[in-house]
Formats: C-alpha cells, sequence, structure tokens
C-alpha cells in the first residue's frame, strides 16, 4: 500500500503550469515544510523540518492555484511516486514526489491570519470580528439575520 499523510507549511506559492491540448489539466507543484518530531539526540531543542515536493492535478492542482500561498498550513493525503530523468549534463537525477490525492486546510483563517502577518480576508462591505477572549467571536452587528440559527 501506498499511502501518505502529511501536515506542514508551504515554503512558497505552489508554481502551476496547464497541460497542452483540447482538455488543458492543471499541474501544481509545491514544496511543504513538515516539522520533525524531537528526538532524543537532538539535546538543544532545535526544530527540523524535511522539505517534501508534492503534485497536484485537475482540480486539485485549481484549488492549490486559487487558495494556497507561502506558509498556508496543510493536511495533503497522496502516494509517493518516483522517477528519474537526464539533465542537461549527462547526469541521471532522481525524484520523489507526493502526488495529492486530498488537500486540506489545517488551521483556521484567523491562525493563518495571526501566522502570516494578517493576511486574512475579510469581506470590505462587513467589519472585522473581534475576539472575545473566551475562545468564541463576537459576531458583528448587523448580520445576525443572515445567521440560519436564530
Amino acid at each position: 500500500m501506498n499511502k501518505v499523510i502529511l501536515m506542514g507549511r508551504l515554503t512558497r506559492d505552489p508554481e502551476v503550469r496547464y497541460s497542452q491540448g483540447e482538455n488543458a489539466t492543471a499541474i501544481a507543484r509545491y514544496t511543504l515544510a513538515v516539522d520533525r518530531r524531537m528526538s532524543r539526540n537532538n539535546q538543544n531543542g532545535d526544530q527540523t523540518a524535511d522539505f517534501i515536493q508534492c503534485v497536484a492535478f485537475g482540480r486539485s492542482g485549481e484549488f492549490a492555484e486559487r487558495y494556497l500561498h507561502k506558509g498556508t498550513k496543510v493536511v495533503v493525503t497522496g502516494r509517493i511516486q518516483t522517477g528519474s530523468y537526464t539533465n542537461k549534463d549527462g547526469q541521471r537525477v532522481y525524484t520523489t514526489d507526493v502526488v495529492v490525492e486530498d488537500q486540506e486546510f489545517a488551521e483556521s483563517k484567523n491562525a493563518a491570519a495571526q501566522n502570516n502577518g494578517g493576511g486574512g480576508y475579510v469581506p470590505a462591505d462587513r467589519p472585522s470580528p473581534r475576539d472575545a477572549g473566551d475562545g468564541f467571536m463576537n459576531i458583528p452587528e448587523g448580520i445576525d439575520e443572515e445567521l440560519p440559527f436564530n
């Protein structure tokens, strides 16, 4: 069985290309920085990470292009795929990628905004919700009629 589950942050924005032909398919490539668990050999408390290449095709690639950005924390499910090619110097290069089958956000918009310097999305016609300090957010005035559970 070839199944991989990873959680990490994108090291840069996804690089997206589209295949040639009548049915162009999105191909998104990005790198995840996945923290390693602390080991007994690491006495200094230094955090280490693995940088894992991911590739998403089709709708997953389009999702990555639209919603994933540098610093976004995601959970990726997929499979490992190896390959090789000959570079322009004539040397054989071996590759290992995770082919993405599913990708999900691993943190809330508010947490992402705090970690990314406040880059969260708030519609221009609505006030920004304020944190009440008790783990719940206050609902701004004027949108309570839109809530389905009044």
